[in-house]
C-alpha cells in the first residue's frame, strides 16, 4: 500500500482496533524490558504503538513514518498521555529521512520491510545497540516480494552481529495473522574479522542472560 492508501485508513477508521488498541509489539516489550532506557529509533511506526510504550518506560524515542495522517494521530495519543515523542513525517523509501551512524541504543523495524534500510540501521546502532526486526515471509510455494522475504532471508542481512533471538513461524502479535521472521540482534562493540565476520552469533537464551 502506498502511502495515500495508509492516509486514508487512518484517517477513516477503517482499522482502528489494529491501529488505534492494538498492544505493543511483544517481540519489543520483552526485549526493551531487558535493556536500561536509552535513545530509540522506532521506523515505519504507524500510529505509535511500539513509540509510545518505549517512552512510558524512558526511552527517549523518535518516530518515523511516511503517513501525515498516522504522525499527527501519534502526537495527539503522546499529548494526551503526557509523553514525549520526537516524530517526523519521512517517506523512507525516497530516502528522506537520514538515520545518524552510531546514535541509537535501539531501533524497531517492526513489519516494515525495505531491504535497502536493513545497512543504515544497522551503522544507526551504537556499538553495543539493539535491533529489532520482524518482517513477513513468504509461504509455501510463494515468491519473494517487495514486502515479503523468503524463509532464512532475513539471518542474512545481520551476518557478525550476535543474533540474540531469531524465529521464524506464527506472529506472536494479534495484529498480524502472516507467518513472519524476527529477529533481535546486537551490533558487535569492536571489530569482529576472520570467520566470527562470517557468521552470527545464536543465544537462544537472550531472554536470561540480558
Amino acid at each position: 500500500m502506498q502511502i495515500p492508501g495508509w492516509d486514508e485508513r487512518y484517517r477513516l477508521g477503517e482499522r482502528a482496533g489494529e491501529d488505534l488498541q492494538t498492544a505493543p509489539t511483544p517481540l519489543l516489550v520483552e526485549t526493551a524490558q531487558k535493556l536500561v532506557p536509552g535513545s530509540a529509533l522506532d521506523l515505519a511506526c504507524g500510529t505509535g504503538r511500539n513509540a509510545l510504550w518505549l517512552a512510558n518506560q524512558g526511552w527517549h524515542v523518535t518516530a518515523v513514518d511516511g503517513s501525515p495522517v498516522a504522525i499527527d494521530i501519534l502526537r495527539s495519543r503522546a499529548c494526551e498521555r503526557g509523553l514525549t515523542v520526537q516524530t517526523r513525517v519521512a517517506d523512507l523509501e525516497n530516502s528522506e529521512y537520514e538515520i545518524e551512524p552510531s546514535s541509537w541504543n535501539l531501533i524497531a523495524d517492526c513489519y516494515y520491510l525495505q531491504r535497502n534500510l536493513f545497512e543504515p540501521a544497522k551503522q544507526a546502532v551504537v556499538p553495543g545497540g539493539i535491533l529489532i526486526s520482524i518482517v513477513h515471509i513468504t509461504g509455501p510455494g510463494e515468491e519473494p516480494t517487495a514486502h515479503r522475504l523468503r524463509p532464512g532471508e532475513l539471518a542474512r542481512y545481520f551476518q557478525g552481529w550476535e543474533i540474540l533471538h531469531h524465529r521464524e513461524g506464527r506472529p506472536n502479535d494479534t495484529a498480524h495473522q502472516r507467518s513472519v521472521a524476527e529477529i533481535v540482534a546486537r551490533r558487535p562493540i569492536g571489530l569482529v574479522t576472520g570467520k566470527r565476520a562470517a557468521q552470527a552469533y545464536v543465544h537462544t537464551s537472550f531472554f536470561e542472560e540480558l
